[in-house]
């Protein structure tokens, strides 16, 4: 998939979905990076799936709507990434 090349190569294409994990020195951390997400996406109207346990996180891609990887997830992908280098 072409569009993979933009995001950074943790990202991983399974199951129609977007998937990347990450970890933080601590939750307060990961909290943070949580939030700076939830605003991002909350601006687009797209959310990701996540899980979060203490310094781990782990988001989950996908359009429901179309039943695998929309431009949407993309973009948000492509965000989540530029927080991460930012943080």
């Amino acid at each position: 998939m072409e569009k993979m090349k933009e995001l950074d190569n943790n990202w991983i294409f399974e199951e129609n979905s977007l998937k990347r994990n990450f970890m933080f020195e601590d939750f307060n951390e990961a909290f943070d990076f949580m939030q700076k997400i939830a605003i991002e996406a909350e601006k687009i109207n797209h959310h990701p799936s996540w899980s979060n346990t203490y310094n781990k996180l782990e988001i989950i891609l996908t359009t429901h709507d179309t039943g695998g990887i929309s431009e949407l997830d993309f973009k948000l992908a492509k965000k989540i990434d530029s927080i991460f280098i930012n943080k």
